[in-house]
C-alpha cells in the first residue's frame, strides 16, 4: 500500500504514559502494532500489517539516521533514536525510540521490536537542528551521495562531542 501524504504543521504530542509498540520482520514490514501506534499513525491495523514501517517516515528525517539505525541492528545491537514520524493525515509526532533485534531460541534474528515513548522537548530541539543540517548536507550532495553526506556530517558532530549517537540521544 503506497500513500502519498502531504506533511502538515500539525503536531500530535504523546502523553507521558503512552508507549507505541510495533514489531517487524527482517525487511521492516509491520507484523504487529499496538492501539497507541494505530492512534498516532492514523492507520488501521489492516493498513499497518505487512506494510513497510517507513509508511510513517516523515520527510524531515535524514537518510543518515535510518542508515545508522539499520547498521546498528545489522550488528545485532539495540538502538535508541529521536524520530519524527508522519501520520496518515500528514500530522507529525516525535518519539524517543528503542529498536532491538528479536532472536529465536538459536540466536537467529527473526525481526525487530520497537518501543517508542514521549521524547524530552530538549532532545527534540537538539535533534531538529541536527537533522536539519543532515538534510541540508543530503540536498547539497544530491540523491546518489545523500546518505553518505548525511552520515559524514553526523559522524563529524559525534567526533566533536566525543560520543556515539546512542550516547548523545541518551544524554539529551
Amino acid at each position: 500500500m503506497k500513500y502519498k501524504v502531504q506533511p502538515t504543521s500539525v503536531e500530535r504530542v504523546m502523553r507521558e504514559d503512552d508507549f507505541i509498540v510495533s514489531k517487524t520482520d527482517l525487511k521492516g514490514r509491520i507484523t504487529y502494532g499496538n492501539r497507541i501506534f494505530m492512534e498516532f499513525s492514523g492507520f488501521s491495523e489492516a493498513e499497518l500489517l505487512n506494510a513497510p514501517h517507513n509508511i510513517i517516515r516523515h520527510p524531515d528525517m535524514p537518510r543518515g539516521v535510518f542508515k545508522l539505525l539499520w547498521d546498528t541492528l545489522a550488528d545485532r545491537q539495540e538502538v535508541f533514536a529521536y524520530v519524527k514520524n508522519m501520520a496518515k493525515d500528514g500530522s507529525f509526532y516525535w518519539v524517543f525510540a528503542n529498536v532491538t533485534p528479536s532472536f529465536d531460541a538459536n540466536g537467529i534474528v527473526t525481526g525487530y521490536l520497537s518501543v517508542r515513548r514521549k521524547p524530552k522537548a530538549s532532545g527534540v530541539s537538539v535533534c531538529e537542528g541536527l537533522y536539519r543540517a543532515m538534510l541540508d548536507a543530503e540536498q547539497k550532495a544530491g540523491p546518489r551521495d545523500a546518505c553518505e553526506a548525511s552520515m559524514a556530517l553526523l559522524q563529524s558532530v559525534l567526533r566533536d562531542k566525543g560520543m556515539s549517537y546512542g550516547e548523545l540521544v541518551l544524554a539529551l
